[in-house]
């Protein structure tokens, strides 16, 4: 090639290299373009990384440190006597160089570059003459890929014709052009990783502004006594298990805890651990990077990167796969994880609120629940009351939730009347606060004015007597009534054989959630008898 036709092919190849911004793409763009010049045998670029596979690497031997080494990234050729070898492979035996070591070792180690015109005269630096002789190998070049006072990597070429003084300098060129579009490369991806994790975060705020409902409402005994819990736990960085019925407001709890810590200005980002396809929970948690699965043809920050530095909830904890939480573990204790399909470590900060309606101490038994991710989370235990256990907050909640589905819906705020309080006293509710704030909504929608109507299931479970059915003698004070519960409990336990979940437990004869009775008999004092 002339060196006009030379100087326009070297103009399209950097023109070329300014125009990508994946580093991948780029060195493959370099090495492909080196291989279309004539007599061009095999280009190839090592990048320094950190030392992965020295138990399998053919160097080992040679290695000192093994805590950095370079990685074969990119590589294009053409055999001719063995037209079955595939030089675009990344794999083989010069797939990782120590530092220091052989022809390439030395270059990245030195910055110093190596020009062999011709190997069939000078073989020093050719660790397989055999093989060069059999491919028509004669010059050899390798240009550190210097950026500033650093050493990236080197780019190595093979040519079948004496490589002259003109060919190393456009060789140099080269090479400290790539070296610079390497770092620019480089630094468009983490802008881009930066850009999609601060998306991811946003998206996953504007998940949380929608799905929050406001703070703690009620003033009763129970209420009082969650509050306390929470400001005793807000302040440390303790890892907290909220338990209690589906509909209790554990969500809220979460945000309260993470809303009085000092934690506050940063993201709180829920999981719901029992709606992400079990397939894709590492990914969910941690990220993954591209190419690391079907279907993911971009990286992606996890939630564990968008808490980093503020609070995550794990909603229905106990929906986490057994393979995975051993994972899960790791993050707690030793802050740190890898995104699906990349082997760099990553540090986080992250506080972890944990909840659940099942029964996580009888899934340990089971073997369904690891036992020590069990006993990492049960650090501070919470639970939410049901609200059949607090009726005095009824009235209160009532109101408020009246006026915000008022405020949704564009309505009149509907009055609350005493008759409304005793029939929502009345209900036992199954479904807790959320089944609470579904019946006033529908209410709004179908009052008239300010007069509403409240429609409650047929088979309301626990019915309030009228004053025309309850016999004055039989009027039982709070205490009397309080006592007779206790004893219930205790005579369903005893007749159970203490067994409180499952099939034939007191929960199951009793008829309420295995949480709900383990809350009564913390509440009444009951426990096991000793053997």
């Amino acid at each position: 090639m002339d060196t006009a036709g030379r100087d326009a092919a070297f103009k399209a190849i950097l023109l070329q290299m300014g125009r990508v911004r994946e580093v991948e793409p780029l060195l493959r763009h370099v090495v492909e373009s080196l291989i279309e010049r004539p007599h061009v045998a095999l280009a190839r670029i090592w990048l320094r990384k950190p030392a992965d596979i020295c138990d399998d690497c053919f160097l080992s031997d040679e290695c000192v440190g093994r805590i950095e080494c370079l990685h074969l990234v990119a590589s294009a050729g053409e055999p001719h006597a063995d037209p079955e070898a595939d030089w675009n492979s990344l794999d083989g035996f010069f797939r990782r160089f120590p530092l220091g070591a052989r022809k390439v070792g030395h270059v990245a180690a030195t910055g110093d570059a190596i020009e062999v015109p011709c190997v069939q005269e000078d073989s020093t630096w050719i660790a397989r003459p055999e093989w060069a002789k059999a491919e028509g190998i004669h010059g050899f070049g390798a240009q550190p890929l210097q950026y500033e006072d650093q050493v990236l990597g080197v780019l190595a070429v093979f040519t079948r014709t004496r490589m002259e003084r003109s060919s190393f300098e456009w060789l140099r060129m080269l090479a400290d052009h790539a070296a610079g579009a390497i770092v620019n490369a480089r630094a468009f991806e983490e802008i881009a990783q930066l850009k999609a994790e601060l998306e991811l975060e946003n998206e996953y705020l504007r998940e949380e502004v929608r799905s929050r409902f406001g703070s703690l409402v009620g003033q009763g005994p129970a209420m009082r006594r969650l509050s306390e819990q929470i400001d005793l736990v807000a302040s440390s960085d303790a890892t907290v298990l909220v338990t209690g019925e589906s509909g209790t407001g554990k969500e809220l709890v979460a945000h309260e805890i993470h809303t009085r810590s000092p934690r506050a200005a940063r993201p709180l980002i829920k999981v719901n651990c029992a709606a992400v396809p079990r397939d894709l929970f590492e990914s969910e948690f941690f990220g993954h990077v591209r190419g690391a699965f079907t279907g993911a043809t971009k990286d992606r920050a996890g939630r564990f990167a968008a808490a980093d530095g503020g609070t995550i909830f794990l909603d229905e904890v106990g929906e986490i796969p057994l393979e995975l939480q051993g994972k899960l573990l790791r993050v707690l204790q030793e802050k740190q994880y890898e995104r699906v399909g990349e082997e760099r470590t990553r540090n986080v900060d992250v506080r972890v609120v944990a909840a659940t309606n099942r029964d996580l101490a009888a899934d340990v038994e089971a073997g369904r629940f690891r036992r020590d991710l069990y006993y990492r989370l049960h650090v501070f235990p919470i639970e939410a009351a049901p609200l059949r256990d607090r009726s005095e907050d009824l009235p209160v909640l009532a109101e408020h939730f009246l006026e915000r589905a008022a405020r949704k819906l564009d309505r009149p705020v509907p009055r609350l009347t005493r008759e409304h309080v005793a029939q929502l006293r009345a209900y036992s509710w199954p479904g807790n606060v959320r089944e609470l704030i579904n019946t006033l909504e529908r209410a709004v929608i179908t009052a008239h004015g300010r007069k509403m109507r409240i429609e409650l299931p047929h088979d309301t479970p626990i019915a309030a007597p009228s004053p025309t059915e309850v016999d004055a003698a039989d009027v039982l004070t709070r205490t009397e009534l309080l006592g007779r519960e206790r004893s219930n409990l205790l005579a369903a336990l005893e007749q159970t054989r203490w067994k409180v979940s499952g099939p034939g437990g007191a929960a199951e004869l009793l008829g309420v959630p295995p949480t709900t009775l383990q809350y009564r008999m913390r509440k009444f004092g009951l426990k096991r008898p000793r053997r």
